[in-house]
C-alpha cells in the first residue's frame, strides 16, 4: 500500500501534477467569475450563465483528473474505458451545475453550503467514475478511510468556496473563492489517489477497446482548450464589466459631485459615500467622510427622528461643520439600494442663501432700496404707534414733509445717477441730525418725511432749521449739485388726529413753503387747506382739459407800424372750464409749468397753430409761446420737426417766442435747443424783453430774430418820460443789433403814433385787434394783407 504523500511523490510526474493544478486553478477562477455574472442576471440569462459555468467547472475538474492520471505511473500497462470516461465528464458537468444552481438561485448561506456539498460530491463522483474507467493490468485496492476523507474534503471545501462567493464584493472575494475551489478539486483528487493501490497481475490483460494514454492526452488537450476558451471569455466579460462598473461609478460620482446640494449615502448612522458639495458644506474632504457618523453632522435628535418618521419630506435642521459652526439646512431622506444592499440617501440643501434672501425681502418690504430709509408703509405704522404713545403721554407729535427743490432739473442736467446720489446724501445727512426717538422715511421720489415726538411747535421748528442749515452748508453736496429743500410741518393732535389727514396737512404746508420762495419751512395753517385743495382740483382738471376739448386757440394780429400791413398772428391759449367758465392763463399756465402738464398742452398748441396756419393762402407767420419746460425737454426739437412735416407748414412761417426765464435756468441747454430750431428754419423772438435778467447779454449770446417789448413799457409811453426813454433805448438797441422790434400792448392812437415817430418796426395790441378765433380774420388770411386802418375798425 502506498501512502497519500508517497503516492504523490513516488508514483506521479510532478511536472504533470503542476500542469493539472494550473488547469484546475484556471478552471476554478473561470467558474467563480461566471457564477458572479450569473448572480447579476435574471431568469433565462441566469440559467445560461449557470450552464456555461457548469461546463467550465465540470470540464475543468475532468481535465484536472485525467492530467493527473497521465502523471500517475504505477509501473503497469493501462488504458481507459471510453464509455466510463465520457460518463465521468457528464457526471462532473451535471453535478457541478446542480451545486452551482442551488447556491445561486436560493441566495442563502445554507443553500451555498448545500450547493458546495453537491459540487464536492460531483468532484468525487467524477473521480471515482474516472478511476473505474482506468483499465490496468493488475488489481486495484481502496483504503476506505482515505476515501471517506477525500469525500469530506471535497464537500467541505466546495461548500466553503460557494459560501465565500455569496458575499461577492468583486475580485477580492472571487479570488479566495476560486482558491477554495482549487483546494477542493486538487485536494480530493490526490487524497483519493492515495487511497488506491495497484497490485500487478500478468494474468490480467488490458482490454483492446480501452483508450490508450496518447488518445487520452488528446481528449485532455481538447478539454483544456475548451477551458481556456471559457476562461478567456469569462475574463473578457469580467474586465468589461469591471470597466463598465468603473465608468458607471465615475459617472455617478460626477453626477453626484455636479449636484449643488449635498448628497450622502448611509447605512444606519454610518456614511458610505458623500459628494463634494456635502464635503464643502461641512468643511471636510470627500474621502474623509466615508465611515464617519451622520449624527456628528446632524446633532439634533429631533431632526433625525423627523427624517425617520417622515421620509421623502423636507425637514429643516442645523448642520454642524468641522470647525463647530452651524449651518441652516433642509434635509430630505429617501431609501435606495447601494451595492445590492438597502441604504438611505440624504439630500442636504444649504439654506443660508435663502435665509439671506428672505431677510433681504423682509428688509425691502419695510425699507426703501435706494436710501435704506423706512418706506411709506413702515412710516405709516410707526406714525400710528407714536400717535397712540403721544395720547398716553400727553405729548405732541410733529410730522415734517421734505421735498427737494428743482430735483427734476438735477436728473435732466446731471443724469439719474446724480439724482440718486443726491437722494442718498439727503438721507444720510438728515438722519445724522436725528436722535433715537426720531425717524426719517422716503415716501417716494424726492419726498421724505421725519417723525418727531415733541413738546410743541418750537421743537419742530428748530429741527427744520437745523436740517435746512445743514443742507444749505453743502455737507451732502461734495462735487454734486447743491441740495436745497422745502419743509412742511403738521402737529398731532393740534392740526389733525388722523394719520392720513396729518400727512396731508404736512404736505399742504410743504406746498406753501415752495410757493413762498423755497428753501424754507412752514407750519400748517387752516386756511392753507382750502387753497391747496382748490389748486389740486384745478391741476386735476387741467390734465384732462385737452382730451376733453376744453382748450382752444385765439389769434392776435401783428402789424407793421410804417405800412400798416399785417405780418402775422400770435396764437394765444384759452381754457373754458365746464363749471368754472373761462380760466385765466395767468392762473393755469404756472400750474401747468410746475406739474409738467405744459408739455402735453404745449404740444397741442404747437400742432394746432401749425395746422391752422398751413391752411392760409396768405403766407403770414404764426407766433407760438414756448415754455422753459419745453425748451429743456430733450425731445422738443424732434417734436417740432415732426409737426412741421405732418402739417406741411413752411418752417420760416413759424416763430417761437421765448422768455428770458428760460434762458437763465440752463443757458447751455437753451442755446443748443435754439440753434437746433434755427437749423430747422424757425424764427426766434425774445418775448417780454426788459422784464428778466441780463437782457443785453442774452441778446448777444442767443440767436434771436426779433425783440418784443413788454406791454408794461408801452402803456402810456406817449405821456410818461421814463417809459419813453426806455422804449427809445430798446428801439435803438434793436437797430444797432439789426433786430426788428415789436411793441406789445398798444391800445391807443397816441401810443401807436409815438412808436411810428420812433421808427418801431411792428406793433401788437387791442388797438389793432383783440385776441379772437381765427375765423374772424379770414379776410386777412385768405385775401390780400389788410391795412392797419381796417384792423382798427374791426378792433
Amino acid at each position: 500500500m502506498l501512502s497519500v504523500v508517497g503516492c504523490l511523490a513516488d508514483t506521479h510526474d510532478l511536472r504533470l501534477v503542476i500542469l493539472a493544478a494550473a488547469i484546475c486553478a484556471l478552471s476554478a477562477l473561470t467558474t467563480v467569475c461566471l457564477v458572479s455574472h450569473a448572480r447579476k442576471g435574471d431568469d433565462w440569462v441566469q440559467a445560461g450563465w449557470l450552464a456555461v459555468a457548469a461546463a467550465a467547472g465540470g470540464s475543468g475538474i475532468w481535465a484536472t483528473h485525467f492530467i493527473a492520471m497521465l502523471a500517475f505511473a504505477p509501473g503497469v500497462p493501462g488504458g481507459y474505458d471510453i464509455a466510463l470516461t465520457a460518463l465521468s465528464l457528464i457526471i462532473a458537468i451535471a453535478l457541478v451545475g446542480s451545486g452551482l444552481s442551488v447556491s445561486v438561485m436560493r441566495k442563502s448561506t445554507p443553500a451555498a453550503w448545500g450547493g458546495g456539498a453537491v459540487l464536492g460530491l460531483g468532484i468525487a463522483a467524477m473521480h471515482y467514475t474516472g478511476m473505474a474507467a482506468y483499465d490496468v493490468a493488475g488489481h486495484k485496492e481502496w483504503n476506505a478511510l482515505i476515501v471517506a476523507i477525500s469525500l469530506m474534503l471535497g464537500a467541505v471545501l466546495g461548500g466553503a468556496a460557494l459560501a465565500m462567493l455569496l458575499g461577492d464584493r468583486g475580485f477580492r472575494h472571487q479570488l479566495p473563492s476560486a482558491f477554495l475551489l482549487l483546494l477542493a478539486i486538487c485536494g480530493h483528487h490526490f487524497t483519493a489517489m492515495g487511497a488506491v493501490s495497484v497490485t500487478p497481475d500478468p494474468t490480467i490483460v488490458v482490454s483492446e477497446a480501452a483508450i490508450p494514454t496518447s488518445w487520452l492526452a488528446v481528449a485532455v488537450a481538447l478539454a483544456s482548450f475548451a477551458i481556456l476558451l471559457l476562461a478567456g471569455a469569462a475574463m473578457a466579460l469580467d474586465v468589461r464589466d469591471r470597466r463598465h462598473a468603473k465608468l458607471e461609478g465615475e459617472r455617478l460620482r460626477s453626477l453626484a459631485n455636479a449636484a449643488v446640494e449635498g448628497l450622502v449615502v448611509c447605512t444606519g448612522d454610518t456614511i458610505v459615500s458623500a459628494n463634494q458639495s456635502f464635503g464643502r458644506l461641512v468643511g471636510m474632504s470627500q474621502g474623509a467622510l466615508s465611515g464617519a457618523s451622520l449624527s456628528a453632522f446632524l446633532p439634533a435628535e429631533a431632526a433625525r427622528l423627523a427624517l425617520a418618521s417622515q421620509p421623502e419630506r423636507p425637514v429643516e435642521a442645523e448642520l454642524r461643520q468641522a470647525d463647530g459652526g452651524m449651518v441652516p439646512v433642509e434635509i430630505i431622506m429617501q431609501s435606495v439600494e447601494h451595492a445590492g444592499r438597502p441604504h438611505f440617501a440624504v439630500a442636504v440643501r444649504d439654506l443660508r442663501g435663502r435665509r439671506q434672501a428672505e431677510r433681504q425681502i423682509q428688509f425691502l418690504a419695510h425699507h426703501d432700496s435706494l436710501t435704506g430709509l423706512a418706506n411709506r408703509a413702515s412710516f405709516g405704522k410707526r406714525l400710528e404707534q407714536e400717535m397712540r404713545a403721544a395720547d398716553t403721554g400727553s405729548r405732541k407729535l410733529a410730522v415734517l414733509c421734505l421735498d427737494l427743490d428743482r430735483f427734476k432739473e438735477v436728473n435732466d442736467l446731471f443724469g439719474h445717477a446724480a439724482g440718486d446720489a443726491m437722494l442718498q446724501s439727503v438721507a444720510r445727512v438728515v438722519t445724522d441730525e436725528l436722535i433715537d426717538n426720531q425717524m426719517m422715511a422716503r415716501l417716494g421720489g424726492d419726498e421724505f418725511a421725519v417723525l418727531m415726538p415733541c413738546d410743541g411747535p418750537s421743537d419742530a421748528g428748530r429741527l427744520a432749521e437745523k436740517i435746512l442749515g445743514t443742507l444749505r452748508l453743502g455737507k451732502a453736496a461734495g462735487n454734486s449739485p447743491q441740495i436745497a429743500t422745502s419743509i412742511g410741518i403738521a402737529l398731532y393732535p393740534d392740526d389733525a388726529d388722523e394719520r392720513t389727514v396729518l400727512l396731508n396737512y404736512a404736505d399742504t404746508a410743504l406746498y406753501r413753503a415752495k410757493s413762498e420762495g423755497r428753501g424754507t419751512y412752514r407750519f400748517f395753517e387752516a386756511k392753507m387747506g382750502a387753497d391747496v385743495r382748490e389748486r389740486r382740483l384745478l391741476e386735476h382738471d387741467l390734465r384732462h382739459a385737452v382730451a376733453r376739448g376744453e382748450m382752444y386757440l385765439v389769434y392776435q394780429p401783428q402789424t407793421e407800424v410804417g405800412s400798416g400791413d399785417v405780418t402775422g398772428f400770435e396764437a394765444l391759449l384759452r381754457w373754458k372750464h365746464p363749471e368754472r367758465g373761462f380760466v385765466s392763463p395767468a392762473v393755469f399756465i404756472p400750474i401747468a409749468e410746475e406739474s409738467d402738464i405744459i408739455l402735453q398742452i404745449g404740444e397741442w398748441v404747437l400742432r394746432e397753430a401749425c395746422r391752422e396756419a398751413a391752411t392760409w393762402p396768405n403766407p403770414l407767420s404764426v407766433a407760438v409761446n414756448v415754455s422753459a419746460v419745453q425748451i429743456h425737454s430733450p425731445h422738443f426739437v424732434g417734436l417740432v420737426h415732426e409737426i412741421l412735416l405732418e402739417t406741411g407748414l413752411t418752417p420760416s412761417r413759424l416763430e417761437a417766442e421765448v422768455t428770458e426765464t428760460a434762458l437763465i435756468r440752463d443757458p447751455a441747454q437753451t442755446l443748443l435747443t435754439l440753434r437746433q430750431l434755427k437749423a430747422l428754419g424757425l424764427r426766434i423772438a425774445m418775448d417780454d424783453f426788459g422784464t428778466g435778467y441780463s437782457s443785453l447779454s442774452n441778446l448777444r449770446s442767443f440767436p434771436f430774430d426779433k425783440i418784443k417789448i413788454d406791454a408794461s413799457f408801452v402803456k402810456a409811453v406817449d405821456s410818461n418820460a421814463q417809459t419813453a426813454a426806455i422804449v427809445r433805448s430798446v428801439l435803438g438797441l434793436g437797430r444797432g443789433l439789426g433786430l426788428p422790434v415789436l411793441a406789445e400792448g398798444v391800445e391807443t392812437e397816441a401810443e401807436l403814433d409815438f412808436l411810428a415817430t420812433e421808427n418801431c418796426f411792428a406793433a401788437q395790441g387791442y388797438l389793432m385787434g383783440r385776441p379772437s378765433p381765427i375765423g374772424q380774420f379770414s379776410r386777412f388770411t385768405h385775401s390780400g394783407a389788410p391795412a392797419i386802418e381796417e384792423l382798427r375798425m374791426r378792433a
